[in-house]
């Protein structure tokens, strides 16, 4: 049988946090994405915990034993509980009672085969308990080992219960599957029978997935076999995939980190309308989507602006960047408009200032940021 070993297992508040079941007589087991990515010497964020113990249960141990216990989703059977300032999700072993694509009626069960049926993919129904022993239920070792994202028993039936699977699949496709080999064949078609499900998702939802889809280090063949199920022209009207292999491509030869928002600005299909995302991001679309020169935009919203904007127009354009192109971004983020209002007064007041200004402006961008203070007076 399989063990891990990992700090995240071993250390204190996570043995705590076991014993508080274990000793009561209840089970605990680690599951899900802390015990996939552990297998795969992957980074670990989220450590999630299943336990045959009612979320009554749970609080009440926890309060007994002095553990800070917040009721997440106490309805659906998961509490927090913190630990040395460590959040431990804690969630009764579940099983479906009805599903209607969005939302889920569950019932509580004490059978770690219910939880794991009621999962989306294999890879993601693999346990471990407290001393690191790998409980695999469906098969997951084998398709994790192949790095094979398959959806767990009938992939319709999966989908129907929520058609967000249907983001998730691409999304732990680009993230963990084999590109090579290409994604598994029953999953991807029962995604694109589907596919008219996603209109029920809601705007949130959908950017969350896309935006974590995008991040992995190559979601280009993700993204074209979502485009080719017609998954990508129902969550963005008129996107493209095409040049998002050649931004790749760029992003490695810079040996920069990826930004799903750069991404999402190769794609097209106006994501800002069409997702939710936030101020910040929306802000960084539209820097590096305004049409002006990568220079410009560099000048005027800094280096990774303009930067940005060079590799989404040359990945659009299927042409690599100009040699002198970063040079010429560097030093356009550099500069400073040597002229100030009142440079211009009070020969100039209101209106009629701040168009001088402007045009003054203009000229010296034209000029490649060479023209002095006194050629823009004169």
């Amino acid at each position: 049988m399989m063990k891990i070993t990992a700090p995240w297992l071993q250390n204190d508040a996570a043995q705590v946090v076991c014993r508080l079941l274990t000793d009561a007589g209840y089970q605990a087991w680690f599951v899900g994405g802390c015990v996939r990515n552990e297998l795969l010497g992957a980074p670990v964020a989220d450590l999630d915990l299943t336990t045959d113990a009612v979320p009554e249960v749970v609080m009440r141990l926890a309060k007994k034993a002095e553990i800070k216990a917040i009721p997440t989703g106490f309805d659906h059977g998961t509490v927090t509980l913190v630990q040395d300032g460590i959040p431990f999700e804690v969630t009764t072993f579940r099983r479906d009672v009805a599903t209607d694509g969005r939302h889920a009626i569950v019932a509580f069960s004490d059978n770690i085969a219910d939880d794991a049926r009621r999962r989306d993919f294999t890879v993601n129904a693999l346990y471990a308990g407290p001393d690191g022993q790998v409980v695999d239920p469906l098969g997951g070792l084998e398709d994790l080992k192949a790095r094979r994202i398959r959806f767990i028993e009938d992939p319709d039936q999966r989908i129907k219960e929520d058609y967000l699977r249907i983001l998730r699949f691409f999304r732990f496709y680009a993230w963990y599957g084999d590109t090579d080999e290409g994604p598994d064949p029953d999953g991807l078609a029962a995604c694109a029978a589907n596919i008219a499900g996603l209109q029920s998702l809601s705007i949130e939802r959908v950017t969350a997935e896309m935006l974590k889809l995008l991040s992995a280090t190559d979601p280009a063949p993700a993204l074209a076999a979502l485009a080719s199920t017609g998954g990508l022209a129902q969550v963005l009207p008129g996107a493209d995939s095409g040049a998002l292999a050649v931004l790749v491509h760029f992003e490695e030869q810079l040996s920069i980190e990826p930004s799903p928002i750069r991404r999402l600005a190769v794609l097209g299909g106006a994501p800002v309308n069409n997702l939710r995302m936030s101020n910040a991001q929306a802000r960084e679309l539209a820097q590096i989507t305004s049409g002006e020169l990568p220079t410009i935009i560099a000048y005027r919203h800094g280096l990774i602006a303009g930067r940005d904007a060079l590799l989404v127009q040359s990945a659009s354009l299927g042409q690599a960047p100009a040699i002198n192109a970063y040079d010429a971004i560097t030093y356009a983020a550099k500069q400073a408009f040597p002229l100030k209002a009142a440079d211009l007064m009070p020969e100039l007041t209101g209106p009629a200032l701040g168009k001088a200004l402007k045009q003054a402006e203009d000229r010296w961008i034209a000029s490649g940021f060479t023209l002095t203070k006194a050629d823009l007076i004169d």
